[in-house]
């Protein structure tokens, strides 16, 4: 077990909410658990420092932006998209979405907009100190059960360290809003996910020149095949390598060989990164709208050399080189990330502290929503195992042998697979935490004062 933190003073000032739950986030994620403590019967309240619902289709994406998993797969299972959006519904209609779901379900009321958390720390009796800043108002803590760490993760940039001076802008594709930025322009996008390939075609479309950089080549899946998203062609009994071996072919009959687009082979396997869905940047490869580079050597006033000995001219350089998982309002302590995954147990759960929940933090290849909708209620019956015993369920899970992640990412028909088998033999996993709770929870009461 860690060195755990000194709680927080009880002479500290705070305003009293402590048999209550507070969620970070209202985006899909922040949302989906709303609806799931409201209908659980657990008190909540619930932050974002935006001034909307919806995170990043609310204050992120640029406008031309679609989703690339299907509207089948995305929405909330039992709150289904409009009949009349299209399998890719756009930025607006996303955000339109999540309003109506907030709407619909009642969650609006107790969400907190511009409300921007400071610091969350432990306190006595295993609650939580959580500071908040409001505008021009003073600061103000609150005593909360518990925090539900909702905040995703495509926020904090990630940006790339260059070898020496570029005359032009450098921007990440976070602040690619409009097309108006590259219209005319001789644009470098590096990258190789779904946002550069975006702004890459985009750029091939309305710019004077459209430069692709990768690293290494990734795998182009496309979005539709036969007429149907690709991501709905995937079956719940389908494991991993099956689906492996159909995205291959898929790709293999429709992009063809990398050689073909002057690319290399990838390096890795399909699905061993988050996967790239795109159509249009082969498309433009082919009609010599984009050029496809190697990473970048150095900079040069104007100028961009590769690893390759070639060098281009360039006006702006677009970085869409992903984004860090980061809670910067834990203390150090708490700071559980390694590299893309956040260390803990069965998702969600410390080892060594109660209350805290990193919910969300993973990416899982297909839409987000149907697989919230199904772990929504499975977490909020955890959570009320977490409230009944002394012991963090962390630990009870890591001596049932949880282990910790080793990846932020995840096939969506394991985790479907994964969740209907927990709810099956809940009362058995209740049963046996409280066996393991009985046991150790003198020990780790010791430990914590």
């Amino acid at each position: 077990m860690s060195t755990t933190l000194k709680p927080v003073s009880e002479t500290t000032q705070f305003l009293d909410t402590a048999d209550i739950y507070l969620i970070i986030g209202a985006g899909p994620v922040g949302l989906s658990m709303a609806k799931a403590l409201k209908e659980a019967g657990i008190i909540y309240e619930q932050v974002d420092a935006s001034d909307g619902v919806g995170g990043n289709w609310h204050h992120g994406v640029y406008e031309t932006a679609h989703i690339i998993s299907s509207r089948k797969v995305t929405q909330f299972s039992d709150f289904p998209m409009p009949e009349d959006y299209p399998d890719f519904p756009s930025a607006r209609q996303m955000e339109a979405y999540f309003n109506a779901f907030a709407d619909h379900f009642e969650l609006r009321s107790q969400i907190r907009l511009n409300c921007e958390v400071i610091s969350v720390q432990p306190a006595a009796d295993n609650r939580w100190l959580v500071e908040f800043k409001e505008g021009e108002q003073d600061a103000y803590r609150k005593l909360y059960k518990g925090v539900l760490l909702c905040s995703g993760h495509h926020w904090c940039k990630q940006m790339p360290e260059f070898v020496g001076q570029f005359n032009g802008d450098i921007i990440h594709s976070k602040d690619y809003k409009h097309p108006d930025q590259l219209r005319g322009k001789r644009v470098l996008v590096i990258g190789g996910g779904n946002s550069a390939c975006d702004i890459a075609a985009e750029a091939g479309r309305v710019g004077a020149k459209s430069v692709l950089s990768l690293r290494e080549s990734v795998w182009f899946i496309p979005k539709t095949f036969s007429g149907v998203p690709v991501v709905d062609l995937i079956q719940w009994w389908m494991p991993e390598w099956f689906q492996r071996g159909l995205t291959y072919l898929i790709i293999r009959t429709t992009f063809g060989r990398h050689e073909d687009y002057g690319l290399p082979e990838p390096s890795y396997r399909i699905f061993a990164k988050h996967p790239t869905l795109n159509n249009e940047v082969p498309y433009y490869l082919k009609h010599g709208r984009i050029q496809a580079k190697p990473e970048v050597e150095k900079l040069d006033g104007s100028s961009v050399w590769f690893v390759d000995g070639s060098r281009e001219e360039v006006d702006l350089i677009v970085c869409a080189t992903g984004y860090q998982v980061a809670y910067p309002f834990l203390p150090t302590e708490l700071q559980r990330v390694k590299g893309a995954t956040v260390q803990c147990y069965g998702g969600a759960f410390l080892d060594d502290y109660k209350g805290l929940y990193f919910v969300g933090w993973g990416q899982a290849r297909g839409g987000i929503g149907s697989l919230l909708s199904a772990f929504g209620p499975l977490f909020t019956q955890f959570l009320k195992l977490d409230a009944e015993i002394e012991i963090p369920l962390g630990l009870a899970l890591k001596k049932m042998g949880f282990a910790l992640p080793d990846t932020h990412l995840s096939d969506p028909q394991t985790v479907f697979r994964t969740v209907a088998i927990a709810k099956r033999i809940f009362p058995l996993l209740r049963w046996r935490v409280k066996q393991i709770d009985t046991r150790l929870s003198e020990t780790f009461s010791i430990q914590r004062k």
